[in-house]
Parts: structure tokens; sequence; C-alpha cells
């Protein structure tokens, strides 16, 4: 454990930091939180003393040094978490690049009208690709909620990757050279804000371009762009500028798909070996999929009360569908009207507007096709540690892991029956 997170340097940091937002929502201690601070302070002081004393530095004793910075992001936290709470309570005004945001938004959006397209279309069609959500009726949200893919509508890694593939594409013809690599990454960066600026600053955007920004950042640097350390930094730096981010449904389902993406896909992946180009994209996507499915359904039954059972067949087309039409979209929103076959990118967004509408209208007429499962707090948090042994059991083998998932289940159920009595 101790190797994979020395690999991982921002999981510690995460991690303590999680632990002082969760004790000063649950137990205020911002009071006490600076005796903690006094006796770091203390330590450090007496330290400083002794090693002028002695002349040398001892290293014995250096998991010290480790509770005191621990300490010291505890305490870091637990401050931290009070100003959001604070903040929450008092009337904010919208910050000016928000309203720049919005209003870019906004005039994005109404570059749609031209399409041939219904009132409904131009709305999830805006929605999809820069998060305006103004005008987006409460029916076509729940059909997209039905088939299991809801996440389509938000703005989030998913949209990133899209743009950050489509001009990583674009950029593959430049010669794999320093200067040109730094120059890439530069545009791409740019480019890549950009998008999240048009988004209108959402809070799952700025975190996907985030994230994506660490790791170009990383990879550009040459440097170790491990990726759980990524998706840690990622975290770490939301829950710093705010740390009632952890609170927040988006924050949660968008770092629960990402780790099981991470995790699981590649396992899944290798259960078949596919080389025929096509079935192999099929199946990544099928596997990605999969993946994020099982790392968030219990998350959307605890705070949704269903989930969907046709996703794998929704998600499969619609990602086609939206790997094609998000950058079309865009360019259409982006170039002057009247450019030299513009007639020819405004036949495809609309013929995979209409695609998507269709796909999404069959499965949501399927009966079974969403099913209720309503989760309290505890049923949720044991079906997680229920779901990590299984997979630990899986990778190590070990029969504690897989008598521990059932001894969980059992009590489960024996707590299910005691409220049925």
């Amino acid at each position: 454990m101790l190797e994979e997170l020395q690999k991982r340097p921002f999981a510690r940091p995460l991690l303590w930091w999680i632990a002082g937002i969760l004790l000063q929502v649950c137990f205020p201690l911002q009071q006490l939180s600076w005796l903690l601070f006094l006796v770091v302070a203390i330590v450090i002081l007496l330290s400083i003393f002794v090693s002028r004393q002695s002349a040398t530095v001892s290293y014995q004793y250096r998991w010290v040094w480790g509770v005191l910075i621990a300490c010291c992001f505890v305490f870091l936290s637990i401050q931290t978490t009070e100003l959001a709470v604070q903040s929450v309570s008092t009337p904010r005004s919208t910050g000016w690049p928000e309203e720049k945001a919005k209003e870019v938004q906004t005039n994005m959006a109404s570059k749609l009208e031209p399409l041939q397209l219904s009132d409904d279309e131009k709305s999830i069609l805006a929605t999809l690709t820069i998060n305006y959500k103004k005008v987006l009726s409460r029916g076509a949200r729940y059909k997209f909620t039905a088939t299991g893919v809801a996440h389509i509508l938000s703005v989030s890694g998913y949209h990133v990757g899209i743009v950050g593939g489509f001009l990583a594409l674009l950029f593959s013809v430049f010669p794999r050279r320093p200067v040109f690599n730094w120059l890439k990454y530069l545009i791409t960066m740019l480019l890549l804000w950009t998008f999240a600026f048009i988004a209108g600053l959402a809070n799952p955007a700025v975190r996907a371009a985030l994230m994506y920004s660490i790791y170009l950042t990383g990879y550009v640097l040459t440097l170790n762009h491990e990726r759980y350390n990524t998706l840690a930094a990622t975290a770490f730096c939301m829950l710093v500028y705010n740390p009632l981010y952890l609170f927040d449904i988006g924050f949660q389902l968008s770092f629960t798909a990402v780790f099981f993406i991470l995790y699981l896909q590649p396992r899944l992946y290798r259960l078949l070996d596919v080389r025929n180009p096509v079935l192999k994209l099929l199946w990544g996507i099928l596997t990605v999929t999969t993946a994020a499915q099982i790392g968030t359904v219990f998350l959307s039954c605890y705070y949704f009360g269903s989930t969907s059972t046709v996703f794998l067949f929704t998600n499969l087309l619609l990602s086609l569908l939206a790997t094609v039409l998000i950058p079309l979209a865009l360019l259409w929103m982006i170039l002057p009207s009247g450019l030299p076959g513009s007639g020819v990118l405004q036949w495809a967004i609309e013929v995979s507007t209409k695609g998507m509408m269709e796909v999404i209208n069959r499965f949501s007429q399927i009966p079974g096709a969403t099913v209720e499962m309503h989760f309290d707090l505890i049923t949720m948090l044991s079906a997680y540690v229920i779901l990590g042994f299984l997979l630990y059991y899986f990778q190590s083998k070990r029969i504690r892991m897989l008598i521990s998932a059932l001894v969980l289940v059992l009590l489960l159920i024996i707590r299910q029956i005691y409220f049925l009595i």
C-alpha cells in the first residue's frame, strides 16, 4: 500500500484534505483545530532547537514529520471548509468571467437557429455541445435519463475528451520535436479552456479541463503522468478551491466514473482479444460504458432512485453519434456562415441530431428501460464496500475478500428484513 501511495504523491494530501472536510461538516471543529495547529508549531520549534544543539538532523523518526504534515493538511482543510460554508450563507454576485462566459454561450447557441431542426432538437444540440440548458425541456431530459445517457447532456470529461482527441488528430501532422510539442501544448491548452469558457465555465467542464491540463502538462514535461495521480491532483485542486464540491452530485459522479474507467476498463477490455479495427472500437466503447456504469450505479440509486437497463445499447450508439456531432456542431458555431462546404456540414449535423433523437425515443419507450431502486446512505456505502471486496478478490484471489463481501451482503439483507417487519 505504501508503494502505491508513493507512486501517487497527490493521493495522501487528498485523503487528509477530505478527512478535514468531513470532520468540519459532521463535527464543526474550527476552534479546536487551532489546538492542532499549536501542537504542530510547538513540535517544529522544538525540532529546530534540538537540531541547532546537536548540529545534525536525524531521520530516524521521519514518520513523525509525516504525521505533522497530515495535521497541517487537516487544519487547513477545516479552516477552508468553514470559509466555504460561510460564503454559501452570504449572497455572492456573479463574477465577470462567469457573466462573460454566459453571454458568449448564449451567442453561440443562437447560431443553431438556421438549422432545420425542431425546438427540442436544437435545445438538445445546444446542451450537448456548449452546456446551454435554458431551453431544455423536462421531457427531453427524462428520456436521456431513462436510457442511461444523461451524462451526455452535461459538458464534462466525455466532451472534453472528444475535443481533446479531435485536436490531437489535427495536430498529429506536426513533427515530433520539442519545439512543436510545446507549440501543440500551448494551442491545445488555449483551445481547451476556450471550450470550457464557451460551455459557461460549468463545474464539470472546468473539472474536466483541469484534469486534461494536468495530464498534458505532465506529458510535455516528460514527467511520469500516472493516471491515478492525475485524478487525485485534479480532485485535490478542486477541493482546495471549494471544499463543498465534495458534496456536489456532479463531482461525485464524475470522479467515481473516471476512477472505475481507469481501474476496471482495461481489465474488461482484456477479456476478449478483438483484432478487427471496427469491432475493437465498439468493444472499447462497451467496456468504458460498462466500467462507468458499474462505478456510478449505486450513486444513481442513492440520488435518483433508479437505474437504466438499456445503457449498453444506447451508450454504444450515442457515443458514436456524439463523437461526430460535437466537433461538427462546434465548427458550425465557430466558423462564419456562407463558407464553402457549409451546406454539407449543416446536412451532417441535422442527420446526426435526428438520428440521436430517434435512438433516444425508441429506447425510452421500451418497457422496463428504467428500474426503480432506492438506496439510503448506509446501503449505498455498503454496496461500494462490497464492490471493493469483490474487485480485490478477483485481483488477488484471496478468499477472505469474497467471504467479507458475502457477510456484508447478508448483513444488508438482515437489515432490510428488520425494517420491513
